[in-house]
């Protein structure tokens, strides 16, 4: 737990449903496997924000990074990316992939950089997110992990 923000594994799956609704991220491909890499901040019983990864060996998807309204501009968003960053290189994560059509800007400003979609790993081009659930206009975005 990241005590300065209040970071925790495993949100209830009705909270990480609200906030991702609330930010109009998807929804419907959630499972209890999925929420088993989630964090939020904020009080446990009304978190603030959310984000997810799928980890795949060396390489992850991050997804459903979510703000409440309110709390944006705090920098909710920015801890929890490193904190997901962190887990995920902590569990061997070389590649961190996502995909994004409003935050190109926001994600760059943390180390992640466009690629083309055509260049994703198979296992991320698999995923529901990037096959299904994210329109194909989304934006592919990578970032390589610092080598420990």
């Amino acid at each position: 737990m990241d005590t300065a923000l209040n970071i925790y594994r495993k949100p209830a799956e009705a909270h990480v449903r609200r906030l991702l609704a609330e930010g109009e991220l998807p929804t419907s491909d959630l499972s209890p496997l999925h929420l088993e890499h989630f964090f939020a901040c904020g009080p446990i019983d009304a978190p603030q924000g959310v984000v997810g990864l799928e980890l795949y060996g060396n390489v992850a998807l991050l997804r459903s990074l979510a703000v409440s309204t309110g709390s944006r501009g705090n920098g909710h968003g920015k801890a929890l990316i490193a904190h997901a960053e962190r887990y995920a290189a902590s569990q061997g994560v070389r590649e961190v992939y996502l995909l994004t059509t409003t935050a190109v800007e926001w994600f760059e400003r943390f180390g992640y950089r466009r690629i083309d979609r055509d260049s994703a790993p198979d296992v991320i081009g698999r995923t529901e997110e990037f096959s299904a659930l994210c329109p194909s206009s989304s934006v592919l975005m990578v970032k390589v992990m610092p080598a420990k």
